[in-house]
């Protein structure tokens, strides 16, 4: 496998799983009421079969303010199923409906809830800098089966090593960035 291969695998392995910790981020609660909080969440709704769907794809989700998201089903008859699902994800707000639309009231994170935040924030950054130390192995190695097997000169596969350091240096830094920015985002009053 030529080395630009070798080197393009690793690059979308690693960018996989910088966009893999945003999505991941727009989940985790803020203090802010944001559609992201929610908008992932799988409700299964036995009338549109046994496949759990995201809620995005049932219902419009709206901020009309900072302390208040608004769920309005596109079909009625899915509104018990997408509270049930609400109530069942356990992200610390209780959905209330009038039967037409589900307000979820988001409260104010109390200072050791934003820790906890902050502490599973970094949990999800470093599980994402573990997939790129492991896209960064297995390309040192395909460097390394190619070299041994004659395909690849010294020099190159020298010259691919400090491509793919370089590469993980760049993505871990991506990585820590996003982790900083949601950090303070979540420590913030």
């Amino acid at each position: 496998m030529p080395l630009d291969e070798i080197e393009l695998e690793a690059e979308e392995a690693m960018e996989k799983a910088v966009s893999f910790l945003k999505t991941e981020y727009r989940g985790v609660r803020t203090g802010r009421a944001s559609p992201g909080l929610v908008d992932q969440l799988k409700v299964k709704v036995p009338a549109y079969g046994d496949a759990p769907m995201d809620l995005k794809g049932l219902a419009t989700i709206s901020a009309p303010d900072a302390t208040m998201l608004i769920v309005k089903p596109y079909d009625p008859t899915t509104l018990k199923d997408i509270e049930r699902a609400l109530q069942e994800a356990d992200i610390g707000i209780n959905p209330q409906s009038d039967g037409k639309v589900i307000r979820l009231p988001v409260p104010p994170l109390s200072g050791e809830r934003r820790q906890q935040i902050a502490t599973q924030v970094k949990k999800l950054a470093e599980g994402q800098k573990v997939a790129l130390r492991n896209a960064r192995r297995d390309a040192m190695q395909k460097i390394d089966a190619e070299k041994k097997a004659g395909d690849l000169p010294e020099d190159d596969a020298k010259r691919g090593h400090d491509l793919i350091d370089k590469l993980i240096k760049k993505y871990e830094g991506a990585v820590d960035d996003l982790m900083t920015a949601k950090t303070k985002e979540v420590t913030e009053i």
